[in-house]
């Protein structure tokens, strides 16, 4: 992947492929470019771009005190100038979603449009819990076999994932080692969350109601621990225009390959501005 270096010095991973309207995928809290492996077959006639953040899969780590979703905004607004880009959509999951929505408070007009998966202004404590319990910890498993098993097992949110698929995740989620498996992030991460929170703002609703007048989308896992129903209610009573749709049988995330995600995908592609 090649790499760019950002206004504080950090060198960040990269890829930008097709050609078309761009569109910057972000991922989500501790993944990487490889999130979007599974949907990017399906996004044709796009110029697909992703993006490490800093200390995560190929990009270098950085001070953790800046592993922070308004510097993360900022890098993904430098990788935009770096290619030469005045706007691009973005399609966000989770901590990418959060990142998207402050672009639309801070930088509107780089935005084209915004896919939001699995994410919104507010976040279920439930799965605020689970993330701690993990972030920035090695796993009990040894082998990307012994942790695609206890995904199947334990992610009772899925439901008809078979176990290849398990396995592609395991090999997404950890590298495997001598000695192990390994973090494809910088442990340092659970220090900047545990610092600076799961969001940037205590309320997200006016970084959500920026959105206005970009075309948005939003999905939502069925059995989501993160995204509230509530608040997806609310957020298609908001934007009652959104392209909206929840994802059987999936919790949080969505692989965003499901039919009913790429069905309202590409409804949300539609409706971007060429």
């Amino acid at each position: 992947m090649p790499r760019f270096v950002t206004s504080d010095g950090v060198a960040l991973a990269y890829s930008d492929e097709g050609a078309g309207l761009p569109l910057l995928c972000l991922a989500g809290l501790t993944r990487n470019a490889r999130d979007f492996d599974f949907v990017a077959p399906h996004l044709t006639g796009l110029r697909l771009i992703r993006m490490d953040y800093r200390g995560r899969g190929l990009s270098d780590h950085a001070p953790w005190q800046s592993y922070d979703i308004r510097v993360e905004a900022r890098d993904a607004l430098e990788l935009l100038d770096h290619l030469g880009l005045a706007q691009a959509a973005i399609l966000g999951t989770s901590r990418g979603g959060l990142i998207a929505m402050w672009l639309a408070h801070v930088a509107k007009d780089r935005l084209l449009g915004v896919a939001l998966n699995d994410i919104g202004p507010e976040i279920a404590p439930e799965g605020l819990r689970l993330i701690e319990s993990y972030l920035g910890r090695r796993p009990a498993q040894t082998t990307l076999e012994e942790v695609a098993a206890r995904r199947a097992e334990r992610m009772t949110g899925f439901a008809g994932v078979p176990p290849e698929r398990w396995r592609a995740e395991a090999d997404r989620l950890f590298v495997q080692t001598a000695d192990g498996l390994d973090l494809p992030y910088d442990p340092a991460l659970r220090d900047a969350y545990l610092q600076h929170g799961p969001q940037p703002l205590a309320d997200m609703w006016p970084c959500f109601d920026a959105l206005e007048g970009l075309p948005l989308c939003a999905l939502r896992g069925a059995r989501s621990d993160i995204l509230p129903r509530a608040c997806f209610d609310e957020m298609r009573r908001r934007r009652p225009d959104m392209v909206a749709a929840e994802v059987p049988d999936r919790g949080h995330v969505p692989f965003l390959d499901e039919p009913d995600s790429l069905a309202a995908l590409q409804r949300w592609i539609a409706l971007l501005p060429r």
